[in-house]
């Protein structure tokens, strides 16, 4: 090869050199002399230094010449060659994360493009501003997937992605996790993985330490690793269950329309949200006093000095030394007491209503993982002689396993029917407007569904053309896998649906982003803490009348509930697409009409003796962690719990 190239060379340096020397009209007139400058040129074009005389000089000046290209093409190969490697490496995803405070994230889910798109949020104004992002995956397909998903501006935080085993410490020292400021574990698509993400946790601690490094927050979805996850994150880590979550917020949606889009609202980095705040100036003061004292922020409890969150307290609770406020507010501030005070206009006040909670009528259409968790809350929270029918094919197996057995009380009476819920004869057989809710479940992905959300859209688009045909909405309530799913679904006018998982990854970024959250979500989501809920206006001011923000929270304050949040009524645009407007200003005045819907915390065990009771409300938690326990004074207790 090296022979036929230098043949080749000199076939076509030769003739052409010898061209330009006998078409110059300055050439020598010899022969001899022409010869020369033909080697000269053609010696000059290949570098070989052109030296004349003797042919040993000549001789001795192509060697040198040879060398010289040869120790080039050497280097030239060389830097090649290390370019080379070194770009592949980049591509493989295998180089060192230098940044400091960065947010990492492990592991790769439908989850990882809401946690990512919030801690890219999260991470805007930091200088040197990161999220990186390790899995088992190619880097490359990870950057496009998320750019994809986020979009290419990220608002100059950078979104880096390495490829590894999350539960191989070398593949974790990639990411600098003990100079990050917080870390992410994501569970797999499947309830068989959460065994990785113990070991996960496990391959953390081994890198940092038992107590060392930044909190680490992450999340399973079949409650038997929950306990052993928490064990292995250590007392820096927060371990929060999916799949309870995701049931919980489906009754919840089941039973309040809208509530889905006010709590995505609500626990996501833009606008208002929960913040934890040292407030001096509100020391000694009553809780009614601070819920009336911010112009911007709604209060909606204290945290105790030993990390215990208490909301909804009582009006006259005061806020003693170390209590920090639970607050609703635009960022993480102090907030600024008003200069005067705010009006708060009683005549418009609505009194309190004695309505009695009805019975429900529930069709539960489709089955999963979660439906036996759906179907315990259902009978746990109903009122009693309340109707559950269950409707789910036939390749669905045993469904009564777990779910049918009789309860304590016998609240709900549940019913099951084969059929399958993507057939239009099922669906038209049932006496669909008859039901209070329809709940619309979809199968677990597997390696046989590769898209589980199409048995679903089915599923819906045959009851949008129930609706449709009959001219009535039905209140129906879906659960997704994919995000993007979302915007295919066929939803009627009081239709919602629920992303899987999308409520845990909020929660997870926002506590992430400060620990002491963990106690609010904690109290927040807790099977007997306090709720959320949407109201009619017309629970706390008359309708058609002009009054402050103010006077609602007022209202609300008799009720024994906080007031942190409104939507106005728009009869042309469905309600799920409708914004809540939180933490609007005290002084805002408005005409609250009947339609209006008020977004307020509600005190815990909301029983039949509650505010909630008074307005046929049937309020649910989305979330299942352990209840704080409280002390005869209302206030968090202190202490290990009595045995």
């Amino acid at each position: 090869m090296l022979g036929w190239l230098a043949a080749c060379c000199l076939a076509i340096v030769v003739p052409v050199s010898t061209l330009l020397v006998w078409t110059d009209p300055r050439a020598p007139r010899s022969l001899s002399e022409r010869l020369v400058a033909v080697w000269r040129t053609s010696a000059e074009t290949l570098r070989l230094g052109g030296v004349t005389g003797a042919p040993l000089r000549m001789l001795l000046s192509v060697f040198l010449g040879l060398i010289a290209l040869l120790c080039v093409s050497t280097l030239v190969g060389v830097i090649t060659t290390g370019l080379g490697d070194h770009l592949e490496e980049l591509r493989r995803g295998r180089s060192r994360v230098l940044e400091k405070g960065h947010a990492v994230v492990l592991g790769w889910s439908d989850q990882v493009f809401t946690v990512v798109g919030e801690m890219v949020l999260s991470q805007v104004g930091r200088v040197r501003g990161a999220v990186a992002v390790l899995a088992d995956r190619d880097s490359a397909v990870m950057a496009s997937d998320l750019n994809t998903a986020l979009g290419v501006v990220t608002r100059g935080v950078r979104v880096v992605c390495r490829t590894g085993e999350p539960t191989d410490p070398a593949a974790l020292a990639l990411l600098t996790p003990a100079a990050a400021h917080c870390v992410l574990v994501l569970p797999g698509d499947d309830a068989a993985d959460d065994a990785e993400v113990v070991r996960v946790l496990l391959a953390l601690r081994a890198l940092l330490g038992a107590g060392a490094g930044p909190p680490v927050v992450a999340a399973v979805r079949d409650e038997r690793f929950l306990t052993a996850a928490r064990l292995a994150a250590g007392a820096r880590g927060v371990v929060l269950d999916v799949e309870s979550t995701t049931a919980r917020l489906l009754v919840q949606a089941a039973r309040q329309p809208g509530l889905v889009r006010a709590l995505r609202d609500l626990l996501d980095l833009t606008g208002a949200e929960f913040h934890v705040v040292h407030a001096p100036d509100a020391l000694g003061l009553t809780f009614a006093e601070i819920s009336l004292r911010y112009e911007e922020a709604c209060a909606v409890g204290y945290l105790a000095a030993d990390g215990r969150a208490l909301l909804t307290p009582a009006s006259s609770a005061r806020c003693g030394p170390g209590d920090r406020l639970i607050v609703v507010a635009p960022d993480d501030r102090p907030p600024v007491p008003e200069r005067e005070g705010t009006t708060v206009d009683l005549s418009v006040m609505a009194g309190p209503r004695d309505r009695q909670r009805s019975c429900s009528k529930t069709l539960l259409l489709g089955w999963n993982r979660r439906a036996p968790l759906v179907v315990g809350l259902l009978r746990r929270t109903a009122q009693p002689g309340s109707l559950l029918h269950v409707v789910t094919g036939s390749d669905d197996g045993s469904v009564t396993a777990g779910a049918s057995g009789p309860t304590d009380d016998e609240r709900v009476a549940v019913s099951y029917r084969v059929g399958e819920p993507t057939r239009p004869d099922t669906l038209r057989a049932l006496d669909l407007f008859d039901y209070d809710t329809v709940i619309a479940l979809g199968p677990d992905a597997g390696p046989h569904r590769a898209r589980p959300d199409d048995q679903l859209l089915l599923t819906l688009l045959t009851l949008r053309a129930v609706e449709e045909e009959s001219g009535r909405a039905l209140p129906v309530v879906a659960e997704l896998t994919d995000h993007r799913s979302l915007a295919l679904a066929p939803l009627g006018p009081e239709g919602d649906a629920v992303v899987r998982g999308e409520l845990t990854s909020l929660v997870m970024t926002r506590i992430a982003q400060s620990t002491d959250m963990a106690a609010v979500f904690e109290e927040l989501f807790a099977a007997r803490g306090g709720s959320l809920a949407l109201r009619p206006a017309s629970c706390y001011v008359l309708p058609g009348r002009v009054a402050s923000f103010a006077t609602v929270v007022a209202s609300a304050l008799r009720l024994g509930e906080c007031a942190i949040g409104y939507r106005a009524h728009d009869a042309c645009t469905p309600r799920r697409e409708v914004d809540v407007r939180l933490a609007p200003g005290k002084t805002e005045r408005r005409a609250w009409n009947s339609m209006d819907e008020i977004l307020v915390v509600t005190p815990s065990e909301a029983g039949a003796h509650s505010p909630a009771a008074a307005y046929g409300e049937r309020t649910t938690r989305p979330g299942g962690l352990p209840e704080a326990r409280r002390g005869t004074d209302g206030r968090p207790a202190r202490g290990p719990a009595p045995e």
